[in-house]
């Protein structure tokens, strides 16, 4: 009487985490990788405990942004639930390498940030709340100068709250 030989879930998803975590190991030890390539990068605490546009743009080093066509800010007219509004934003401008959503209205204006690795498409996407009707603004830095673009958003039942 022949047994089948079965392996244990549980024990190949064991030995694929000590695979991965072995080649993580010594890509760190031999200086291939840094935590800052794995990890969030950097924290800017500052930028999203910020109450106002013009403070989150200061924690930013954004200053007073140049309004642009090469923004492009992907939302709907009028959200029905501010709680989850799908928000994209894209850019045509050179050499892109931050994107941050605001959401003027909201108790915090910054929502959302993404660092944009080298040779990426600059586009991301992302479900944010808004808690009343407002202008939400893409923030982008490329070639190290900061851009922005508007769109005003209608909510029907608030997304803070409401």
């Amino acid at each position: 009487m022949k047994q089948a030989f079965k392996i244990n879930d549980d024990g190949q998803q064991r030995r694929d985490f000590l695979r991965i975590s072995t080649v993580f190991g010594l890509a760190f030890a031999a200086g291939l990788l840094r935590p800052s390539d794995v990890f969030a990068a950097e924290w800017q605490g500052k930028a999203f405990e910020a109450k106002s546009l013009q403070d989150a743009f200061a924690a930013l080093g954004a200053g007073s942004p140049t309004v642009s066509a090469d923004v492009i800010i992907g939302a709907p007219d009028i959200a029905e639930n501010g709680a989850v509004v799908q928000v994209n934003v894209s850019s045509k401008a050179a050499n892109t390498e931050y994107i941050a959503i605001l959401i003027e209205k909201n108790p915090n204006a910054m929502s959302a940030a993404f660092t944009i690795p080298e040779g990426t498409e600059p586009q991301v996407g992302t479900r944010v709340k808004v808690g009343e009707t407002s202008n939400v603004h893409a923030l982008v830095k490329a070639d190290g100068k900061w851009l922005v673009a508007s769109k005003e958003i209608k909510v029907t039942l608030g997304g803070c709250g409401g």
